[in-house]
C-alpha cells in the first residue's frame, strides 16, 4: 500500500492473497489462485485474476509487465502493512489498548510455553528500555 493509500482497507479476499504472496514472494496470478485453491478453498481463477487487477488499481498490489506472464508483488513489505491493520483494529476494537488486546488473546487462547517465553522477553526488553 502506497502512503497515500493507507486509509484502504483490504478485504477478506485481498488479505488471503497478500498472505500468499507473502509466503511465496512475487508470483502470477495462476500461482496465486492454485496456493488459494490449495490453503484456503475453491476461487475461480478469473475471481482471483480480477480480484488482483483490483488490487494493484488500488496501489496494493504492484504488477511487473516485463515478461508475456505479469508477476504481482504487494506494494508495501508484510511487517509494514501488519502493522498498519494491528494498529487501526487496536485503535478501533480496544480503544488503542495493547494491553486489553493481549488479556484477551491470552484469555482466549492459550499460548505455548515457547510463546510465553517470546512474551516475557519483550516485556523485559520493553521494561529495560523505559
Amino acid at each position: 500500500m502506497k502512503e497515500n493509500k493507507r486509509n484502504i482497507d483490504p478485504t477478506r479476499s485481498e488479505l488471503e492473497i497478500l498472505q500468499v504472496l507473502w509466503e511465496f514472494g512475487p508470483s502470477t496470478v495462476r500461482i496465486v489462485n492454485d496456493k488459494l485453491n490449495e490453503q484456503k478453498r475453491e476461487v475461480n481463477y478469473t475471481t482471483t485474476l480480477k480480484l488482483m487487477q483490483i488490487m494493484t488499481e488500488k496501489g496494493i498490489l504492484q504488477r511487473d509487465e516485463s515478461t508475456m506472464k505479469h508477476v504481482y508483488s504487494p506494494a508495501e513489505e508484510e511487517q509494514k502493512t501488519k502493522s498498519f491493520l494491528l494498529n487501526r483494529f487496536v485503535d478501533n476494537m480496544y480503544n488503542g489498548s495493547a494491553s486489553r488486546l493481549l488479556m484477551q488473546l491470552l484469555g482466549n487462547k492459550r499460548p505455548s510455553k515457547k510463546e510465553l517465553d517470546e512474551i516475557k522477553k519483550m516485556i523485559d526488553k520493553l521494561d529495560k528500555e523505559k
